[in-house]
């Protein structure tokens, strides 16, 4: 089939791998988002799937919007059998949606109806779930209710971060949508309408929801900082400063600590909570490198009884 595939940052990148790969479809171009500045110098930088169409000498489309007339125009041109979508990041119209003989095919991080939005993978993190996964389906005009191709399962491993279980996700979700796309090409795959039930949302995380609240329990806090890592990461104040953390580590302790209280140990430092206290991890101080939480510590000369707020 000719594809045009979908999709802007890394985690998209297995998937667009594995349809070039495959000997069964062409993909005859990308629809990424434009340049955007990116890193410290914010230099404007290619997408990661724009830079890997570009190595492949594949037609690059970046509309501002999918609702563009020139954008569509080009794409009717193209005549795309089926459009393949891994984190494109835009809304797509139902003007763009039905130039595609099959439509487009969504790869989505979360086992759906579950986690329907911009952020699955962080919202599974920080609600504790055991099983994850991902699933291809069909778009339609409603946030990620079309129906589905297929489903492919995750264990959420007790110390994973979101990035980590997202890149284990973008790997086995792209056989999921190689094998999608191969179906839909033989005619073999039929589409499945998601159930009503057991439907939630997880919508963009935001700075605001990455600061770590230590009057909560230590496992709710553990969860949100494994969720926001590495974006936008955790973070809470210190002396009046924005202190970015990493992942923490739940402990037991013998002499109790006021929530946010620091105490620092020869090899690790602890912070009270609403129950145990949590060893912090890397710690990077507002205008420093990242350190280890001993290293910051030591630094900062720490008095008793001072707190991260």
């Amino acid at each position: 089939m000719r594809l045009v595939f979908a999709g802007t940052p890394e985690v998209a990148l297995p998937s667009l791998r594995a349809l070039l790969a495959s000997d069964r479809h062409e993909v005859v171009a990308v629809v990424t988002r434009p340049d955007a500045p990116a890193g410290r110098g914010r230099r404007v930088e290619r997408s990661p799937v724009a830079a890997l169409a570009d190595e492949h000498g594949i037609e690059v489309l970046t509309p501002a919007k999918a609702s563009d007339p020139v954008f569509q125009a080009r794409l009717a041109e193209l005549e795309p059998d089926l459009c393949p979508v891994v984190a494109y990041g835009a809304l797509l119209p139902e003007s763009a949606l039905a130039i595609p003989r099959h439509g487009w095919v969504n790869l989505h991080f979360s086992v759906l109806p579950a986690w329907r939005g911009a952020a699955p993978v962080q919202a599974s993190v920080r609600h504790g779930d055991d099983i994850t996964g991902a699933t291809t389906f069909r778009i339609v005009k409603e946030l990620d209710a079309g129906p589905v191709f297929g489903v492919v399962t995750e264990r959420v491993r007790e110390r994973d971060t979101a990035g980590e279980l997202l890149g284990r996700l973008a790997e086995s979700g792209a056989k999921l949508l190689l094998s999608t796309v191969d179906g839909v090409a033989d005619g073999t795959l039929r589409a499945v309408e998601q159930s009503g039930e057991g439907v939630s949302y997880a919508p963009k995380v935001t700075v605001d929801d990455a600061r770590l609240d230590f009057g909560t329990p230590a496992v709710a806090i553990d969860r949100v900082a494994r969720a926001v890592t590495p974006e936008p990461g955790a973070w809470a104040e210190f002396r009046g400063e924005r202190l970015k953390l990493g992942p923490v580590l739940p402990v037991e302790a013998g002499e109790p600590l006021a929530p946010g209280e620091i105490r620092v140990e020869r090899k690790r430092v602890l912070v009270g909570t609403a129950t145990d206290p949590v060893v912090l991890g890397d710690v990077q101080a507002q205008g420093k490198k990242r350190m280890s939480a001993t290293d910051w510590a030591r630094g900062a000369r720490i008095e008793a009884g001072e707190r991260i707020s």
